[in-house]
């Protein structure tokens, strides 16, 4: 049985595990971001070093990831973006390295051994700061001519454009939500969590509720154009909002009401929400890099 180092760079810590070739998680454990690069590549080839039996590293990070390395565009850890990382953390540890985007890597666990497993067309949505996701076509990621396939979040879904603010990720992200019932109160969107507004909705506050009924409804949305733009067999939800006992049901109601008023469209979308939450990211890096060994293997 083969392991694989699982790390899962983000901007506030790294998270790492020892994850099977049959999807088992072990020595699951979280550090604080590095503030270097030397730091991140000391810290990985440590990880490479003190765990035993590793064949090989996958790794999950923001950026749009290209097959050979680069990390392009920008995130809260600035000093992965430039380098080829492949290539340096390969140096480092003197092991095989798979790089993807943490999106693209939270899909494939759902693919993998989730609530994608078994189908061919899926979209996996990931709701937070912003709106991400990954497309799946015949079980296989697509990535884009610009690797910016499952990027929903850049959706424009107002009739007049006057500002970045009117794309889907700055209207119906779980950040989007907070920012709104923040200005409503007059307080730092800083102090404010989601799962407080929720409680103030649920607690009888009709300005509220109403800005969290209109995040429905912005979801539902593009929900809805998703459908019609792939026609995939299930779209799952991620994302911390996702852990939410009514969201999928919320949702629901919304495309019932977009569909009950548009006599041209009638194909109700299928959603349902991620099997997996905060270990997505590590057990879909090592099955991206399975599946990319399999290409290569057939390659030859």
């Amino acid at each position: 049985m083969k392991n694989f180092l699982a790390i899962d760079i983000g901007g506030t810590f790294v998270k790492y595990g020892v994850v099977s070739e049959n999807a088992v998680i072990t020595h699951l454990n979280k550090v604080k971001t590095p503030e270097t690069l030397q730091s991140l590549l000391d810290l990985i080839e440590h990880l490479s070093q003190s765990l035993s039996n590793i064949s090989g590293i996958a790794v999950s990070c923001p950026g749009a990831v290209s097959d050979d390395g680069i990390i392009y565009g920008s995130s809260a850890v600035p000093y992965i973006h430039g380098p080829n990382m492949k290539q340096l953390i390969g140096e480092k540890t003197g092991l095989h390295v798979y790089l993807e985007n943490d999106a693209n890597c939270a899909g494939y666990a759902e693919i993998w051994d989730g609530n994608g497993k078994g189908k061919n067309d899926v979209l996996v949505m990931v709701i937070g700061t912003g709106i991400g996701g990954a497309i799946f076509k015949n079980g296989s990621l697509h990535k884009g001519a610009n690797l910016h396939g499952g990027e929903f979040g850049y959706m424009l879904l107002t009739n007049s454009i006057s500002n970045s603010d009117d794309v889907w990720s700055r209207l119906a992200s779980t950040k989007a939500l907070v920012k709104k019932v923040a200005s409503l109160k007059q307080v730092d969107s800083h102090v404010l969590t989601g799962e407080q507004v929720f409680e103030l909705a649920e607690s009888g506050d009709v300005e509220v509720a109403k800005i969290v009924e209109d995040f429905y409804h912005l979801l539902a949305v593009g929900i809805y154009n998703l459908q019609y733009i792939y026609d995939p067999e299930v779209i799952l939800i991620g994302g911390g909002i996702s852990q939410r006992e009514d969201l999928i049901e919320k949702i629901t109601q919304k495309l019932d009401l977009i569909i009950e008023k548009i006599d041209l469209a009638k194909i109700k979308p299928s959603i349902a929400r991620c099997k997996f939450a905060q270990d997505a990211n590590l057990l879909g890096a090592v099955y991206g890099y399975l599946k990319s060994n399999e290409i290569k293997m057939q390659r030859r």
